[in-house]
């Protein structure tokens, strides 16, 4: 980023000096990252007005035989300032004064080309920065409107993205400064809509599939949107992408078997390949990896570039030491996040929408739904299956329907509450049915009930998860920014929200203090189960933040 002479600190008067030398005579900045990152990051330590204030000062109080050649160069580090990031000088009415003031002393002391250097007259209107529209408070819940059915994917990709563009770009410097050093969206409007948009393309998707009264229906919508979806891929649309994605892999989604059943397999296929893009494994990997490769308009995902600013804010100071000096490396990893998303603000949409299309679907985003009652239209739209149906396809092995006895005496101490072979298999004919099953767990469920006892109840608390945490319940990640999933206080196992009261394992505390006695966990969890061949196996929540929560 710097000179090596910087080292890994320096003092911001060293920095400015480094700048204003890295122009030549005759305006032409040499190979040299710096002025772009100091001019970007100087937010961090100081503000734009005294960054300029300290500029002015150099220039006034600028003495002997290379002052004039001193004072052009700052005049075209001012210039660069002024062209690389032009918001400032519309918005920040301190850093207006300040050039101003510049321009009256480079008019006394220096020549009608510093004077032109630092103007600032022609900078366009950067309004839209400003301006916030408020979210029209509905009295009822708006629904998702279905009269998106006929529109194609690349269409529908097109008008998120360009809603997606329009809120993103909004994010000021200071806005995502403000959410790192504090951690939260109080008196941040403009990320909080970011945010806000992202849950509402997310519980949108899950709508208009659940809108659907049967299972080929249903299938339909999530095909359109799984295509839609590789539409925002190639707009390169990230955020968007992991919207959409998240909505279909939320557990409201996930757990229509009936569904998922009507899937094609190259959808299938699809889906899983878009569900790995944008997983957590190894940090992101392969988001990052996509990103990087994309070249000209792209649109990042927030939370995970928000997550990488935390965590080099946590890991560095700002200050080296008890001086006065600039830590160079968490400068420029700081800069290196922060570049690809204020850029936005430049960028061109790189598309002509409908604005009728636009507006529609702005109405259709605000939903007001909770995770509560989309979960309870999904359990609706596809009654919740026994627990028997879940120890089934653990025991049935070759999927065949039936589990014979050496398949049930295999994995039989996962599941000490359950009785012998011989009791489940009714008709004694060697092989246990679904129909048997189902049967025994009608007839046994109060006594297991009884069995599980209080042991069975975990003391749950929301939590903010800072490393990747997955659900014992559903195997899903805990995704968001904060209060991503529930922790039990007494035994540390953590779940999503809406997997509480389904996750079937016992409380370890209780277990070491003896209260379950000689048994041990019973463990009957999807994460125990063999991943489906026919569904991606990435699952969970992919909101970023429940706004409602804060």
């Amino acid at each position: 980023m710097g000179s090596s002479t910087l080292g890994k600190a320096a003092s911001l008067d060293t920095l400015l000096n480094e700048c204003i030398h890295a122009f030549d005579d005759s305006g032409e900045l040499q190979a040299y990252l710096l002025p772009r990152s100091l001019l970007l990051m100087h937010r961090w330590y100081v503000t734009s007005s005294e960054l300029a204030g300290k500029l002015l000062m150099i220039y006034r109080d600028c003495k002997g035989d290379n002052c004039q050649r001193t004072r052009l160069k700052i005049c075209y580090l001012m210039r660069y300032w002024i062209v690389t990031f032009p918001a400032e000088f519309n918005l920040d009415l301190g850093l207006i004064r300040i050039t101003e003031e510049f321009r009256d002393v480079a008019a006394q002391l220096g020549s009608e080309e510093h004077f032109k250097l630092i103007d600032i007259s022609t900078i366009p209107s950067y309004d839209w920065m400003r301006k916030l529209t408020q979210r029209k408070k509905q009295a009822k819940k708006g629904k998702a409107s279905l009269l998106f059915d006929h529109l194609e994917p690349m269409e529908l990709a097109e008008h998120l993205t360009f809603l997606e563009f329009k809120s993103i770009r909004r994010i000021s410097f200071t806005d995502y400064q403000s959410y790192v050093i504090h951690g939260c969206l109080v008196d941040n409007p403009t990320l909080e809509r970011s945010i806000a948009l992202f849950n509402g393309v997310s519980q949108w998707v899950q709508l208009m599939v659940l809108s659907k009264l049967t299972p080929q229906t249903r299938a339909e919508v999530i095909t359109k949107y799984i295509h839609v979806a590789q539409k925002l891929l190639h707009l390169q649309n990230f955020n968007t992408l992991m919207a959409v994605v998240g909505g279909l892999s939320h557990s409201s989604i996930s757990r229509l078997k009936e569904t998922h059943s009507y899937l094609a397999p190259e959808v299938v296929k699809i889906w899983s390949e878009m569900t790995e893009l944008v997983s957590s494994n190894n940090n992101y990997s392969c988001y990052r990896k996509a990103f990087n490769e994309c070249h000209g308009f792209k649109i990042p995902i927030l939370g995970v570039h928000l997550k990488d600013l935390i965590a080099v804010h946590v890991v560095f100071p700002d200050w080296v030491g008890d001086s006065n000096k600039v830590n160079l490396v968490k400068m420029h990893q700081l800069y290196m996040t922060f570049n690809e998303l204020v850029s936005l603000q430049s960028a061109v949409a790189q598309v002509e929408p409908n604005m009728d299309l636009i507006y529609l679907l702005t109405l259709s985003l605000d939903l007001y739904y909770t995770e509560d009652e989309i979960y309870e239209l999904s359990l609706l739209r596809e009654p919740r299956n026994h627990k028997s149906l879940s120890v089934f396809r653990n025991y049935d092995h070759d999927h065949d329907g039936y589990i014979s006895q050496e398949d049930f005496e295999s994995i039989a101490a996962n599941f000490p509450l359950l009785d012998s072979f011989c009791v489940l298999d009714k008709d004694q004919d060697g092989l246990i049915s679904k129909d048997e099953m189902i049967a025994y767990f009608l007839r046994a469920n109060p006594l297991l009930q009884c069995k599980m006892g209080p042991g069975f109840i975990h003391n749950f608390q929301e939590m903010t998860y800072l490393k990747p945490t997955f659900c014992e319940h559903c195997a899903g990640f805990l995704w968001g920014i904060i209060k991503q999933g529930y922790k039990c206080k007494d035994c540390g196992v953590n779940c999503h929200k809406q997997c509480r009261e389904l996750l079937v394992l016992a409380c370890r505390k209780l277990i070491r203090s003896g209260s379950l006695g000689s048994v041990s966990p019973a463990r009957l969890t999807h994460s125990s189960l063999p991943s489906s061949p026919a569904l991606p196996t990435c699952k969970g929540n992919f909101h970023l933040v429940n706004i409602s929560n804060l």
